[in-house]
This record gives structure tokens, C-alpha cells and sequence, in this order.
């Protein structure tokens, strides 16, 4: 079987987009869209409150997206993803991005609800890329490790209400 060719202009375009198409999914309420960015067997975890979360397959991925839609103050939320880079090849690759999100209701100025990053594995299938493990954490820990006084360990934030997870 010959190796994978490296990523493509076209992969990292396609990936580009698989950023965009999630945070457009995310922040308009678009369920459907937003599993779709996945695999069926994909994994999302969020290391941001005491306990992280964590969602699988496509049944756990649609239940963080209702379970989103669904917060009385998330609508006007807006996920911002930057500075990412992606390493791997045609088939595979890790991606890891900055993000914050607004939170845009009412009059400027509008309040940012999240610092963090994104580190994902992706997989293309049928010529389209997918997130196979989305981890969300917030900017601090490992990240800061190298600046003096920071431990690298985890500071998880306290989790308001109106995020509180429904569990089945």
C-alpha cells in the first residue's frame, strides 16, 4: 500500500472549511450541519468545567449540539478560530486552532465568553474531511507550561447554570 501524499492546498482549504462549517453550525443552531462535521464513531471532549465533558458517536454529538441549541443565553454566540495548524498527510492529520467566543446581544460592547483552543484529529473520507476528536480546553495548563509560575496543570472554570449538562 503506498504512503499517503501530504496535504494538498485543496486539504487544507477543505479543512479550513470544516472549521468554519462547525462554528457556522454551532452558532446558528443548525443540528444536522453541525453532526455532520463528524464521524459516526467521533468523540468531542470539553476540559473547561470541574468535570469535562464528553460526547460520543453521533447520537453523543447531536445530544452537545441540542444540548447547546437548547441554553436560553447561547443565542448571539459567535466561536472565533484562528492561528491553526495542521499536521499529517492526505488521509489523516491533527489540527490545533485558537478560539474565543462573543457573545453578541443588545448594545456594543459585546462580552467575550471563552478563551481557549481547539486540538482535533481529522480523517477524509469520500474526499471530505471529517472531525474524528475535537478536544475543547481553555487557555491555560500544558499551553502555559513554559512561563514561569505556570504549572501546566488544568484550572477548570466553574460551570454557570445555564450550561449544566442534562444527563439522560
Amino acid at each position: 500500500m503506498p504512503a499517503p501524499e501530504p496535504l494538498s492546498l485543496a486539504d487544507r482549504i477543505a479543512i479550513n472549511d470544516l472549521l468554519a462549517r462547525y462554528a457556522w453550525a454551532l452558532d446558528t443552531g443548525d443540528v444536522d450541519a453541525f453532526v455532520a462535521c463528524f464521524t459516526p464513531t467521533a468523540v468531542v471532549v470539553e476540559e473547561v468545567f470541574e468535570e469535562p465533558d464528553r460526547w460520543e458517536g453521533a447520537a453523543g454529538i447531536r445530544a452537545l449540539a441540542e444540548h447547546f441549541r437548547t441554553v436560553p443565553n447561547f443565542p448571539g454566540r459567535q466561536h472565533h478560530v484562528s492561528q491553526t495548524i495542521v499536521e499529517g498527510h492526505s488521509e489523516r492529520c491533527s489540527s490545533r486552532s485558537f478560539v474565543f467566543v462573543t457573545e453578541c446581544r443588545g448594545e456594543p460592547p459585546y462580552v467575550i465568553r471563552f478563551a481557549g483552543y481547539y486540538d482535533d484529529r481529522l480523517v477524509k473520507s469520500a474526499d471530505r474531511w471529517f472531525f474524528e476528536q475535537r478536544i475543547i480546553r481553555l487557555w491555560d495548563g500544558e499551553v502555559l507550561s513554559r512561563f514561569p509560575g505556570h504549572s501546566g496543570k488544568r484550572v477548570a472554570r466553574k460551570r454557570p447554570p445555564e450550561l449544566a449538562v442534562k444527563k439522560p
